[in-house]
């Protein structure tokens, strides 16, 4: 396969249609899942010549993690409705690519199980660790103290989810909850249970909160020693707070268009978030990469490096470990080819005037 969208058909034909829907789909008329794709293909690149650059370096490091491209694993939940080795699988192929995971913590693979996987392919891989923050701050500083001694070098805290998104391809399947024999791995209560005295086996749900603040942030960051990224910055006053409030970084996100419907492409807030930030902190984004051009407008735009969420998953589907490998690596020899034609070396060698709309 030499696509995404060709991986995205062999999985569909491999998924129960249920479980494609949830993974393909978004918040009610999906207006912006399409538009994180589109907005993409609106943008056209200005190529520079002449650079003397037979080689490329697509290597960088990212808040004390090195990854071998700007290409990263981003979060998404529930691996094992894709393939039966789940997380691990993906785990494999992302260290094997050199690059960073980030380990949604709404895994169906606990995390220590990821990290273990990870590091029978590469002796320190890159993971982080996409977090909720719940209500109950002991259960999650349970959660944190989990990852950390599980070997996460980051933590990604999504903060565009006060409520959960109204996503109506899963409420027209009626599919709420995990399958029978799957579960969130990462909730179950094991070190609280315990103490307590009861069912270490309890698994809880994942709260969502409009009550999270600022404070909760701060919070985090005096709980742990490791980066601390929101994720799910759209408005540029915001990347400014986070800025303001230490953060480590943002990660520019709608969530894959499966939170609110109508909020724009992230492509197209980029610039205005990057110019917020000025460089102080590190300026991530997923939602709509799809090709090495992709890759190419978002670092032009501003971005350090970018995430892929679906098209890993229906690598995943189509081939376990070896279809998530087949696409990091399709990814980044697109990507490369595209650099090179752009006249770049290193991806910091992009500018934003190689972009025009």
């Amino acid at each position: 396969m030499r696509t995404i969208a060709e991986f995205e058909a062999a999985a569909r034909q491999r998924l129960d249609p249920v479980h494609y829907d949830y993974f393909a789909g978004g918040a009610q008329d999906e207006i912006t899942v399409a538009e994180n794709e589109s907005a993409f293909k609106k943008l056209r690149l200005l190529p520079r010549v002449l650079r003397g650059s037979d080689k490329r370096d697509l290597s960088l490091t990212l808040l004390g993690t090195p990854s071998s491209m700007p290409i990263l694993v981003a979060p998404t939940a529930f691996h094992r409705l894709a393939h039966a080795d789940g997380e691990l699988a993906t785990a494999r192929a992302a260290a094997r690519a050199g690059t960073i995971m980030i380990v949604s913590m709404a895994s169906t693979t606990a995390i220590e199980d990821i990290a273990a996987a990870a590091r029978e392919v590469a002796p320190d891989p890159g993971l982080w660790f996409q977090l909720y923050l719940q209500p109950d701050l002991e259960f999650t500083e349970a959660i944190v103290r989990r990852a950390e001694n599980a070997g996460v070098k980051a933590f990604v805290v999504t903060v565009d989810s006060p409520v959960l998104g109204r996503r109506e391809r899963d409420d027209r399947n009626d599919f709420h909850d995990l399958p029978p024999g799957l579960v969130v791995e990462n909730l179950r209560n094991l070190e609280l249970e315990n103490r307590s005295g009861g069912n270490a086996s309890h698994v809880r749900e994942i709260v969502m909160s409009a009550g999270l603040s600022w404070d909760h942030i701060a919070w985090l960051r005096s709980k742990t020693k490791l980066p601390v990224l929101i994720k799910g910055v759209l408005h540029a006053e915001d990347a400014r707070l986070a800025v303001h409030h230490g953060v480590a970084g943002i990660v520019v996100s709608n969530h894959g268009g499966r939170q609110l419907d109508t909020v724009p492409a992230t492509i197209d807030v980029l610039p205005e978030i990057a110019a917020a930030v000025g460089g102080a902190i590190s300026v991530l984004l997923d939602g709509g990469i799809r090709r090495g051009t992709d890759v190419v407008k978002a670092l032009a735009l501003g971005a350090d490096a970018v995430g892929v969420g679906r098209p890993v998953v229906w690598g995943l589907a189509a081939g376990g470990r070896e279809g998530v490998t087949q696409v990091l690596e399709l990814l980044r020899d697109d990507f490369d080819q595209a650099l090179a034609m752009c006249g770049g070396r290193h991806p910091a060698d992009l500018t934003p005037d190689q972009v025009r709309r």
